[in-house]
Parts: structure tokens; C-alpha cells; sequence
């Protein structure tokens, strides 16, 4: 069972950017830009690399590999992207890894690219790369070519070696559980279950109950054995089930126009074990979004583009509208998913204002939403 923060480091330590590696400060998945760009070095990785498992590593600084993090990136559904735009994809997984010294809402993102015999190659156009482009990796970049790609087992020692040297040990599992729950939450209650006689999950959280219900808010739940967030939220809340072989995480999203009191399931994440020391993980979308009067709709969408504006534009707001900030991106996600189409586009657009507030509840809210409308995103259409 390979230590994700260990394989990490390893690979921070052992090379630069090459052909089975690269290295991101940050992925932004919310323009056609980066999501070709993100793209572009997976197929690159791919086809250099086809025997082994290939790397990018997300939340480190270029120039000197210092770990600064970046935000939990739990989509699931990422594999929809990657599918959608290349042929022969490889299959990937993206995982976030906690490190002692970001804070608890900041985590390294792990993907990996698995490895496979095929050429990748775009079969449709995303921003300025057309369709039937082949990339490479030539050093440390990714590059177009036109040139067959000869099947290369050029890596698989050096690969195996590091994998090897990041193999989870009894002392990391006991360190990353007293870690877990004396010194990362010690303010929280903190669970943990054993699963198979080897699987460690360990969850903190804020007890809640809402009409009969138990939920936990706050939520952060980890993998301890290979040192992975399996789930983290600041704002939205979840419940917690579980038996000897399966573990589930149902996340709530709390949506309102006004006092935000109705929790409506967003995703079940289920973890199955299995007696040969694999597990799975399953993800299925539950979010049904609620439905409001389009005329009331239409005066609130124009009353927040009024606000959205203001911001822009620097103009002194009332204490009344500073409250009314923290709203806005809900606000104008319901209106997205009441069919007003331009709403997401206008959230985006806002993103530099809105994380500007002193109020920092206001970004906090934006990042939560932006996840969501991602996970529905890729789970129905993969663009």
C-alpha cells in the first residue's frame, strides 16, 4: 500500500519534470484554458510513459519544490473530462494528500495517470488545441507531435523504485491517527474505524441534528494508510454510515434564498474493502435542485448583477448589501440551475471581487459552489 504523502516527496526529491512527472502550483478547471492545459500534459504523460504509473503533483512552487498546497479538490468525476476530450484515455485518479504544515483546508493533489499501450490523442477542439493533436513530453514540457510514439519501457525501474521506497509502514499508520486526532483536530470530535484488519478511516467533525437527523459539519475525513482526504468541507454537512466491509459519506448542500435552513443530498461516496487489500471507491450523484418561481428569481438575479457591479466598480455598499455578499454565490447557483444560463459565467467573472472581501466567508462560500457545479457538471455532460 503505497503512502501518498511519502510518494510525494519522493518524487519532489528524486527528479525533475521528466517524462512520468510534472509538477503544478495550481489546476484551474473553471476555463477552457485550463482545462486544456490540464489536458494536454495528461495525454503528453500518457503517451511518454506508457508502462508505468505517471505523476502530476498539484500545490508545489516550480522553482524551489516548496509545498504551499492548494484547495481540496474532491471531484470525482474528473475521469468525465479526461474521457471527453481524449481518445484512448488513460485512466486517472486524483487524490488530495494533507501535509503537516498547510492548513487543514489545504492539501497537495496526487494525480495519477495509469499506464496503458495506446496513443492518446484529442479527438475534439478545447480552446487553442485542435482536435487529432498528439502531445509528448520532451524534458519538462508538453509538446504536439507528428511523429509515431514508440512504445517506451524506458522508466520502469526508476518508477518501481520510487513506488517501493513509499510503501506504507505500521508506524506511519500510528503516527498519521495520533496526528489525526490529538494535534490536526483536537477541537473536534474524532472517530475512527478498521476496516479488513488493515484499512484505517479516522473522521472529525461537529455533531448536528436537524429534524431527527445526525449530521456532522466541519467535516474531514481521511484515509490513514495512504495518508489521503477522502473528504473536506468548511461549509456543507454530511452523515456517516459504515458496517464491517463498507464505509459511506453522504454529503448535504444547505441551499435557501434566504435563511439557508434545507439540507438537500448532493453525493454518496461509498468505500468497499475487500480481503485482498484492495478498495474501491464509488461515487454516485443524488442532487435533485430546487425548483423556485421565475419571476422571483428574475428580481433577485438582477438585484445581485446590481451588487456584482458595485464591486467592480468600487462603489460604497450599504451594511445591509455587505451582508448580502456572503449570498451571492449560492444565489446565483440556484438561478443557474433554475435556467439562467449567463449565472455561472457571472459567478465566475466575480471571483476576483468576491475574494477580495475582508469578509472571508464570501470566497469560502464561492470555492463550495464552484465544487459543486463541477461535480454535476462532469457527472452529466464531462466538459
Amino acid at each position: 500500500m503505497i503512502n501518498k504523502r511519502l510518494l510525494i516527496k519522493n518524487l519532489l526529491a528524486h527528479n525533475d519534470e521528466c517524462s512520468f512527472y510534472d509538477k503544478k502550483r495550481q489546476l484551474n478547471l473553471h476555463t477552457r484554458e485550463g482545462k486544456a492545459k490540464f489536458l494536454k500534459h495528461i495525454c503528453a504523460l500518457s503517451n511518454s510513459n506508457p508502462s508505468n504509473n505517471s505523476f502530476i503533483v498539484v500545490g508545489v512552487e516550480d522553482q524551489d519544490n516548496e509545498i504551499v498546497g492548494d484547495d481540496f479538490f474532491d471531484d470525482s468525476h474528473i475521469q468525465n473530462l479526461v474521457n471527453a476530450f481524449l481518445e484512448n484515455p488513460p485512466k486517472i485518479q486524483y487524490e488530495n494528500v494533507p501535509f503537516p504544515n498547510l492548513p487543514k483546508d489545504r492539501v497537495v493533489g496526487l494525480v495519477t495517470i495509469k499506464p496503458k499501450s495506446k496513443t492518446s490523442f484529442f479527438k475534439k477542439n478545447i480552446h487553442t488545441i485542435f482536435a487529432n493533436t498528439v502531445f509528448v513530453r520532451r524534458g519538462s514540457n508538453s509538446t504536439p507531435t507528428e511523429d509515431k510514439i514508440p512504445y517506451s519501457k524506458q522508466n520502469i525501474e526508476t518508477v518501481i523504485s520510487i513506488e517501493n521506497s513509499s510503501r506504507n509502514s505500521i508506524a506511519h499508520t500510528l503516527d498519521g491517527v495520533m496526528d489525526f486526532v490529538n494535534i490536526s483536530h483536537g477541537d473536534l470530535t474524532s472517530q475512527y474505524k478498521v476496516f479488513k484488519e488493515l484499512f484505517v478511516i479516522c473522521w472529525a467533525g461537529i455533531p448536528k441534528k436537524i429534524r431527527g437527523i445526525n449530521y456532522l459539519s466541519r467535516v474531514d475525513i481521511e484515509l490513514i494508510n495512504e495518508q489521503v482526504k477522502l473528504f473536506y468541507s468548511a461549509q456543507d454537512v454530511v452523515t456517516i454510515t459504515y458496517d464491517e466491509n463498507i464505509f459511506i459519506i453522504t454529503e448535504f448542500v444547505s441551499l435557501g434564498l434566504n435563511d439557508k435552513t434545507s439540507y438537500y443530498p448532493l453525493e454518496q461516496q461509498k468505500i468497499s474493502f475487500f480481503d485482498n487489500g484492495y478498495y474501491k471507491i464509488e461515487n454516485e450523484m443524488l442532487f435533485e435542485p430546487p425548483i423556485y418561481n421565475k419571476k422571483m428569481l428574475y428580481h433577485i438575479y438582477n438585484t445581485n448583477l446590481s451588487l456584482i457591479d458595485k464591486l467592480q466598480k468600487g462603489v460604497t455598499i450599504s451594511e445591509r448589501e455587505i451582508k448580502d455578499i456572503e449570498n451571492i454565490p449560492c444565489t446565483l447557483m440556484i438561478c443557474f440551475l433554475n435556467g439562467f444560463e449567463d449565472a455561472k459565467q457571472k459567478l465566475i467573472e466575480a471571483k476576483p471581487f468576491l475574494k477580495a472581501q475582508k469578509n472571508k466567508v464570501v470566497y469560502i462560500n464561492f470555492k463550495e459552489v464552484m465544487r459543486i457545479l463541477r461535480k454535476m457538471k462532469y457527472d452529466k455532460i464531462g466538459d
